[in-house]
């Protein structure tokens, strides 16, 4: 199972120690960075503290580096298995005691869901970002944020909006400095729509019945089911065409199973199409076509 910031409760000195390696193994920092992001978000946000004040010496040391100008995607759609990828881009201006080029220093994007101070789940990437320097105080870090669906990175109720941020952190001497609400994604349960039409072929003025089904995924049991009562077009695109046009408007049943009839008027293809909501990405099923005699 992946790191979550729920269960990942640890205190500060507990987490933080595990920052605190030799030089020599800072080279290899890479590796484990995801755990490590998660173990220093975690202490730092168990003071309630926000980014820089922390109460006692055990807790992360500040440092000092802030983030701007963060860029995600509007949406991240995730399935069942396959690990999902999504790159953010940041600015990162930092003090100049504060090498960025250093083995010992690392800085990567997260998302988190629900507030700031208290997320109900939080995601890394597996690397740290990569930065250029754009001047002795800022750079430009690209970094990507990894999901893996299979590995219960989420549950149902993640999905929705998240919100964005970005960390740096030392690993000789536990500096940390983190900075949230930066931007947003929805994180979204990868969504599903078939169609099949007929009969075929059909006699002109007869009526043509489309049938199928609206699911998306469920990632607390790797299926996926059903979306009911939701609202889907069905649509026509006449034979030579490049454009579909709506016919009527159904909904899903508690199955997620649909059923819409039309009347056969022209050779043409025949589809469903879901407009999506915050939580399941719009979708298209493809055109189903039907001879019309």
């Amino acid at each position: 199972m992946r790191i979550r910031a729920t269960v990942a409760a640890v205190t500060g000195a507990l987490a933080l120690s595990a920052l605190v390696v030799p030089a020599a193994q800072a080279a290899d920092a890479s590796s484990s960075y995801r755990t490590d992001a998660t173990k220093a978000f975690t202490a730092a946000h168990a003071v309630g503290s926000g980014n820089t004040a922390f109460s006692t010496t055990a807790d992360p040391t500040p440092l000092d580096a802030t983030f701007s100008n963060l860029k995600i995607a509007a949406a991240v759609k995730v399935g069942t298995t396959n690990k999902v990828a999504t790159t953010v881009t940041y600015t990162m201006t930092h003090g100049a005691d504060v090498d960025i080029t250093s083995d010992d220093f690392a800085t990567g994007p997260y998302i988190y869901k629900g507030s700031y101070d208290n997320p109900s789940n939080i995601l890394f990437g597996d690397e740290p970002a990569t930065c250029t320097a754009t001047s002795s105080t800022t750079a430009s870090c690209k970094g990507d944020i990894d999901i893996y669906p299979a590995d219960g990175d989420l549950v149902n109720t993640d999905a929705g909006t998240w919100s964005a941020g970005a960390l740096a952190l030392t690993y000789s001497n536990s500096g940390y400095a983190d900075q949230g609400g930066l931007g947003t994604t929805k994180v979204q349960r990868y969504s599903k729509l078939t169609v099949n039409a007929g009969p075929e072929p059909v006699y002109k003025g007869k009526t043509i019945t489309s049938t199928g089904k609206l699911s998306r995924a469920n990632w607390e049991d790797g299926h996926y089911h059903g979306y009911t009562n939701q609202p889907v077009k069905l649509q026509f695109r006449k034979a030579g065409t490049s454009t579909y046009t709506t016919v009527k408007t159904v909904y899903s049943d508690s199955y997620g199973n649909l059923k819409a009839t039309a009347t056969a008027a022209y050779d043409g293809y025949w589809r469903f199409s879901f407009a999506g909501t915050t939580t399941t990405p719009a979708v298209s099923a493809t055109g189903d076509y039907v001879d019309v005699r």
